[in-house]
Formats: C-alpha cells, sequence, structure tokens
C-alpha cells in the first residue's frame, strides 16, 4: 500500500497525513472546506518545523513529506487511486454512515476502508457498504506525530488478511499496534471514560476541587495529565459523545455521563477548543488555570 487517502483534515485528520506523508505514502487529503485544508498544511509544515528544532527531521524530509501531500474537497477525485482510506471526520455516527457509504461507491474494489472512531461501532460501519470484509478501525492517538498507540480494531466481518495488513502497515509508521475487537469503546475509552466521569462526579459531587483531583492522579498515578485536564483536551463534547456509546450499548449506569459533563457541553463549555473547560484558555497563555466557575 502506497497511495492513502485522509478524510477530514481537522486535528486527527492532519496528523495522520503528517505521519503517512512523512513516512513516504502517496497521500491525499479530503475535506469540504477549503479554509480547513490550508490550516491542515500549515498545521503540518508547523508541526514539522518542531520535529527539526529537536533534530527529528532535517529540511530536505520536510520538502520531501509536504511534497508527498496533495488536498481535495471532492472524494471521488480523492480516493480513485487510494490501497487505503482513513476516514477521521467528526465523531458523529450519521455523518460516517453518510461518508462509508460515499467511499464505498468511489473507492477501488481492492481499496480498505478505515475508521479512526474512538466508540462507534466497527461492524455498524461496515454494514452500509458492500465491502464490510475489508473495513477496520484504525484509532490513532493525538497528537498523532506523538503518540506511538494504535488502536486496530476489527469488525465483525473483518478479515484475518485485512488485519494483517494494517497491522504491517501500523509499524512501518513507526506506531505499536494493538488489535481489539467491536464493542463498545473498544479498550482505550472503555477504560479511560469512566475514570474521566468519575473524576467529574468527584468534582460535582464536591469531593475535590479541580487542581485536586488532577494532581492526586498526575503525582499518584503518574499520570501525564490530571483527567479534568485530558477532558478538556480531548473536548467535553466528545467525552460526552463517547460515554453515551458506552451507556447506550452496555445498558449499565456506571457508564451514564455526569450531569455537569451535560450541563457543560450544553452551555458550550467544551474545553480547549472553545476557550473553556474545567480550565480556562487563552491564546499564548501556556499557564493553566482553573476555570471561574470551579475556583473556590
Amino acid at each position: 500500500m502506497k497511495n492513502i487517502a485522509v478524510i477530514g483534515a481537522g486535528t486527527m485528520g492532519n496528523g495522520i497525513a503528517h505521519v503517512f506523508a512523512q513516512n513516504g505514502f502517496t497521500v491525499s487529503l479530503i475535506d469540504v472546506n477549503v479554509i480547513q485544508l490550508e490550516k491542515a498544511l500549515a498545521t503540518i509544515s508547523k508541526n514539522i518545523d518542531r520535529q527539526i528544532a529537536k533534530s527529528l527531521l532535517t529540511e530536505e524530509d520536510k520538502k520531501k513529506t509536504l511534497s508527498n501531500l496533495s488536498t481535495f474537497t471532492d472524494i471521488s477525485s480523492g480516493v480513485q487511486n487510494a490501497d487505503l482510506i482513513v476516514e477521521a471526520a467528526t465523531e458523529n455516527v450519521d455523518l460516517k454512515l453518510k461518508i462509508f457509504k460515499q467511499l464505498d461507491e468511489a473507492a477501488p474494489s481492492k481499496t480498505i476502508l478505515a475508521t479512526n472512531t474512538s466508540s462507534i461501532s466497527i461492524t455498524k460501519i461496515a454494514s452500509v457498504t458492500k465491502r464490510p470484509d475489508s473495513v477496520i478501525g484504525m484509532h490513532f492517538m493525538n497528537p498523532v506525530p506523538v503518540m506511538k498507540l494504535v488502536e486496530i480494531i476489527n469488525g465483525y466481518a473483518t478479515t484475518k488478511e485485512v488485519t494483517e495488513k494494517i497491522v504491517a502497515l501500523s509499524k512501518q509508521l513507526g506506531k505499536i499496534p494493538c488489535v481489539v475487537n467491536d464493542y463498545p469503546g473498544f479498550i482505550a475509552n472503555r477504560i479511560l471514560m469512566p475514570m474521566i466521569n468519575e473524576a467529574i462526579y468527584s468534582l460535582y459531587e464536591g469531593v475535590a476541587g479541580v487542581e485536586e483531583i488532577d494532581t492526586v492522579m498526575k503525582l499518584g498515578m503518574a499520570h501525564p495529565m490530571g483527567p479534568l485536564q485530558l477532558a478538556d483536551f480531548i473536548g467535553l463534547d466528545v467525552c460526552l459523545s463517547i460515554l453515551n456509546v458506552l451507556n447506550d450499548g452496555f445498558g449499565n449506569p456506571k457508564y451514564a455521563p455526569c450531569p455537569l459533563l451535560v450541563n457543560m457541553v450544553t452551555a458550550g463549555k467544551t474545553g480547549v477548543k472553545s476557550g473553556e473547560g474545567f480550565y480556562s484558555y487563552s491564546a499564548g497563555n501556556k499557564d493553566l488555570i482553573v476555570s471561574h466557575r470551579f475556583k473556590k
């Protein structure tokens, strides 16, 4: 596999495109929004400059990486030569089903269709295609150029051959693949999201404050980032969406999202991307400041 198409030029999409292009693959980055594509290319260039500053890459590596990237606003044009397509659109089931119907019609029959979903059923996504045996989950971690893990999720019909190809491909990218099966939240979010939800409940019930909760988990459990800060980084709306998938999928009240999380998302306080979550974020300020709503 040499020709890769990436659907979606947001944070995950541009990171995935970056990693493939840096490793010598020809990459088509596809998004309906031209401005988003321009931002993605600028982000990739900026991130490569960081790698150069750390002596991880050279200027020549940057030229080669950027030359491997092309952008498209039309799915059919962008996927016509693809050996693999990685969908990295918004975590919305209806949108993903719509995209996969389009991909199934537009892509060559040999093309493997992968999704970067962090929680939505691979089997459900595959069901809208005529090639469910060639649909697989390829869940990269954020930030993609830095994080080593790729959670590879087999749908009900995914063939062993397709899984083996994606495992080998992940290793070519310098990643460490872990193969799991298709149940709500897979492994990463089935374990992570209840922890984040419990941290939010602890705040909601007045057990401790934002800084105390995060400090306990950072110093006591050696986590690089506390669960509330991590929730802000992921996006509180994304956390809520994943918890709803877990709650609906298992029908177990232990996965029910905390009312505080629901209220914050409803109010538009979704973390880093909105400028406020459990912490407040302002451009150019790297200090971690607890949101005024949670200050004692």
